[in-house]
């Protein structure tokens, strides 16, 4: 029994990585056939009555904490609604595998943001790790921008995007006083995350249209399993493992989505791709480190 938990809790975290891994090429597949803004709608919407459904049946529902509003508002409009639309997007352009390589470069960009808005030291380490980090994204994007790219500079553009306003959220709630969980306020902050893109999408996209087939199938795995799901694990896996471990086995989630995408959907993989990968994945590895990690500065600095 006493080796059984230690296993249970690996092996939810390599679940966790295989999901989101997957979760890349079906919404490349989805986001073909469902218009990128309701397909994070329908996302967010299901997720959330997931989350909510789930809550109900232990009879945990309650309205959120006054204090927690804004971490509601930050999280749902950044983590939530602009990082799922800026994906999307951008899905519809470039391959999956890529797609999340970028998408997945965050913890690059809370370094610094860490050090400017929550005084955060950054170690000799971090600043090398953002810097090759840094050398990645533009290993990844540059053939784009240099030939034009067909559209490709502008969803790099969408990604970096996606990638900094996740980092936003994570460094608000590192500064975060919690009245509630993280796991009782995430339906809210889907429920919001959905609300928020409707008139956007109706906007931009027009009226909503019945999924077909194939974005149905998309969005039953995204939404609950990816998304919902996916939250609760992220949630579990730091509550029994260290922060950098975490950190660092996420890691291999766009790896594995890039193995994905290329058996399934014939992702070419270049040598700039390759290279970018790698000083990504170094870079991030320097700035979770626990040895390098930001650590919070003394008082009065």
């Amino acid at each position: 029994m006493a080796l059984a938990r230690p296993v249970t809790h690996r092996g939810l975290l390599v679940l966790l990585i295989l999901t989101w891994a997957i979760s890349w090429p079906v919404i490349k597949v989805g986001v073909a056939s469902v218009p990128p803004l309701w397909y994070a709608v329908f996302r967010y919407a299901i997720a959330a009555a997931s989350l909510f459904a789930a809550a109900a049946v232990r009879g945990e529902i309650a309205w959120p904490p006054r204090q927690d509003w804004v971490l509601i508002a930050v999280s749902g409009t950044l983590q939530m609604a602009a990082y799922s639309a800026l994906t999307g997007t951008a899905l519809t352009v470039l391959p999956p595998g890529r797609a999340s390589i970028l998408a997945f470069s965050t913890p690059i960009w809370v370094a610094p943001l860490a050090a400017w808005w929550a005084h955060e030291f950054l170690s000799r380490a971090a600043l090398a790790g953002i810097g090759l980090g840094l050398l990645g994204v533009l290993a990844i994007a540059a053939p784009s921008f240099a030939h034009g790219g067909g559209g490709h500079a502008g969803a790099y553009l969408m990604l970096i995007a996606a990638a900094a306003s996740w980092a936003v959220s994570i460094v608000f709630v590192r500064v975060h006083s919690f009245a509630a969980s993280p796991l009782a306020l995430a339906p809210w902050q889907m429920a919001l995350a959905a609300a928020l893109l409707v008139p956007i999408a109706i906007g931009l996209e027009g009226a909503p249209r019945a999924p077909d087939l194939t974005g149905t199938l998309s969005l039953g795995f995204v939404g609950p399993v990816a998304t919902a799901f996916a939250y609760w694990g992220v949630v579990e896996a730091g509550r029994r493992h260290r922060a950098s471990t975490v950190a660092v086995a996420l890691l291999a989630t766009p790896v594995l989505g890039l193995l994905i995408s290329a058996a399934t959907l014939g992702e070419k993989i270049d040598a700039p791709l390759l290279l970018g990968a790698a000083f990504i994945g170094v870079g991030i590895r320097l700035c979770t480190s626990s040895r390098c990690a930001p650590e919070r500065s003394r008082p009065g600095r």
